[in-house]
């Protein structure tokens, strides 16, 4: 089989070439979200909430939230403060979420 390009020289080593592709793709930023719950409500409940409106969400406390990557759920966990900085939080793992049917069908 000829290659497209005659002049092209194949990397001397095949397994560095892909390990070049494979961390190209390996640094692609994703979009990773915790979903803490949602809430629905009439346009004219939103238009009256202010400064100190507390909005219920469907969550309870303690319950696991969703972790997403691109709009696609990935994993389960918990939210905790992250040790190095109380000011802040973050979400330890508690379940990897598999494909989903119609992922692996389509």
């Amino acid at each position: 089989m000829s290659s497209p390009f005659p002049d092209a020289e194949p990397p001397a080593d095949p397994l560095i070439g892909e390990g070049r592709n494979l961390d190209s793709i390996l640094r692609i930023p994703v979009l990773m979200q915790v979903v803490l719950g949602s809430a629905t409500m009439p346009v004219a409940n939103l238009m009256k909430l202010g400064r100190g409106a507390v909005v219920p969400l469907d969550h309870r406390v303690g319950e696991p939230v969703d972790v997403m990557v691109n709009g696609r759920v990935i994993a389960r966990g918990e939210i905790v403060i992250v040790e190095e900085d109380n000011s802040r939080f973050g979400v330890s793992l508690t379940e990897i979420v598999g494909p989903s049917a119609s992922d692996q069908n389509g």
